[in-house]
Protein backbone atom coordinates (compact mmCIF):
# COMPACT_ATOMS: atom_id res chain seq x y z
CA UNK A 1 0.00 0.00 0.00
CA UNK A 2 1.25 3.31 -0.87
CA UNK A 3 2.31 5.58 1.93
CA UNK A 4 0.96 8.97 -0.62
CA UNK A 5 -1.99 6.95 -2.44
CA UNK A 6 -2.86 10.47 -4.09
CA UNK A 7 1.04 11.26 -5.62
CA UNK A 8 0.88 10.63 -8.96
CA UNK A 9 -2.88 10.92 -9.96
CA UNK A 10 -3.86 13.75 -12.47
CA UNK A 11 -4.03 16.65 -10.88
CA UNK A 12 -6.89 18.17 -12.79
CA UNK A 13 -8.69 13.92 -12.73
CA UNK A 14 -8.52 14.51 -8.58
CA UNK A 15 -9.72 18.20 -8.80
CA UNK A 16 -12.88 17.07 -10.67
CA UNK A 17 -13.33 14.07 -8.61
CA UNK A 18 -13.12 15.92 -5.41
CA UNK A 19 -16.05 18.36 -6.80
CA UNK A 20 -18.28 15.94 -8.15
CA UNK A 21 -17.97 14.20 -5.17
CA UNK A 22 -19.64 17.47 -2.97
CA UNK A 23 -16.33 19.03 -2.08
CA UNK A 24 -17.08 22.71 -1.28
CA UNK A 25 -13.99 24.78 -0.45
CA UNK A 26 -13.22 28.56 -1.06
CA UNK A 27 -9.75 29.94 -2.49
CA UNK A 28 -8.34 31.79 1.04
CA UNK A 29 -4.83 32.85 -0.21
CA UNK A 30 -3.81 33.22 -3.72
CA UNK A 31 0.23 33.51 -4.77
CA UNK A 32 -0.27 36.48 -7.52
CA UNK A 33 2.74 35.79 -9.30
CA UNK A 34 1.22 32.28 -10.20
CA UNK A 35 -2.10 33.04 -10.65
CA UNK A 36 -4.67 36.29 -11.11
CA UNK A 37 -5.26 37.40 -7.19
CA UNK A 38 -8.49 37.87 -8.12
CA UNK A 39 -8.95 34.36 -7.80
CA UNK A 40 -9.27 35.10 -3.91
CA UNK A 41 -12.47 34.07 -2.29
CA UNK A 42 -13.83 32.49 -5.31
CA UNK A 43 -15.27 28.67 -4.60
CA UNK A 44 -13.39 25.90 -5.86
CA UNK A 45 -15.76 24.70 -8.47
CA UNK A 46 -15.87 23.10 -12.31
CA UNK A 47 -15.62 27.59 -13.90
CA UNK A 48 -12.56 27.93 -11.09
CA UNK A 49 -10.64 25.25 -12.94
CA UNK A 50 -11.29 26.55 -16.05
CA UNK A 51 -9.97 29.78 -15.44
CA UNK A 52 -7.01 28.79 -14.60
CA UNK A 53 -4.00 29.78 -16.39
CA UNK A 54 -2.35 27.30 -18.29
CA UNK A 55 0.14 25.93 -16.57
CA UNK A 56 -1.37 26.27 -12.99
CA UNK A 57 -1.80 22.99 -11.17
CA UNK A 58 -5.94 22.41 -10.40
CA UNK A 59 -4.81 21.53 -7.23
CA UNK A 60 -2.59 24.66 -6.32
CA UNK A 61 0.61 21.57 -5.74
CA UNK A 62 2.96 24.39 -6.82
CA UNK A 63 1.68 26.84 -4.07
CA UNK A 64 -1.00 28.99 -6.77
CA UNK A 65 -3.37 28.61 -3.67
CA UNK A 66 -4.44 27.24 -0.41
CA UNK A 67 -8.23 26.93 -0.35
CA UNK A 68 -10.24 26.37 2.93
CA UNK A 69 -12.83 23.41 2.93
CA UNK A 70 -16.30 24.22 4.37
CA UNK A 71 -17.93 20.81 3.58
CA UNK A 72 -17.40 17.54 2.49
CA UNK A 73 -19.52 13.97 2.61
CA UNK A 74 -17.08 13.12 5.07
CA UNK A 75 -18.28 16.25 7.72
CA UNK A 76 -21.17 15.93 9.92
CA UNK A 77 -22.40 19.40 9.04
CA UNK A 78 -21.28 21.92 6.50
CA UNK A 79 -19.15 24.87 8.21
CA UNK A 80 -21.56 28.01 7.21
CA UNK A 81 -19.66 30.93 6.56
CA UNK A 82 -19.70 34.37 4.55
CA UNK A 83 -16.65 36.32 2.34
CA UNK A 84 -15.18 38.67 4.38
CA UNK A 85 -12.54 41.45 3.38
CA UNK A 86 -9.99 39.95 0.43
CA UNK A 87 -6.11 41.70 1.11
CA UNK A 88 -3.08 41.85 -0.34
CA UNK A 89 -0.53 41.31 2.20
CA UNK A 90 3.37 40.37 2.17
CA UNK A 91 3.05 39.24 -1.41
CA UNK A 92 0.11 37.34 -1.11
CA UNK A 93 -4.02 37.61 -1.75
CA UNK A 94 -5.84 36.69 1.19
CA UNK A 95 -9.77 36.27 1.43
CA UNK A 96 -11.06 36.37 4.10
CA UNK A 97 -14.06 33.79 5.39
CA UNK A 98 -16.39 34.91 8.47
CA UNK A 99 -18.54 32.53 10.23
CA UNK A 100 -22.12 33.15 10.03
Amino acid sequence: MPLFPLWGRPTRELALEMIDQGLEATLVCVDPRKVPGELAGRPFDRTLLADLPAGADPCGENGEFHTCVTAAPFFSHPIRVRPGPVVARDGFVFADLQPE
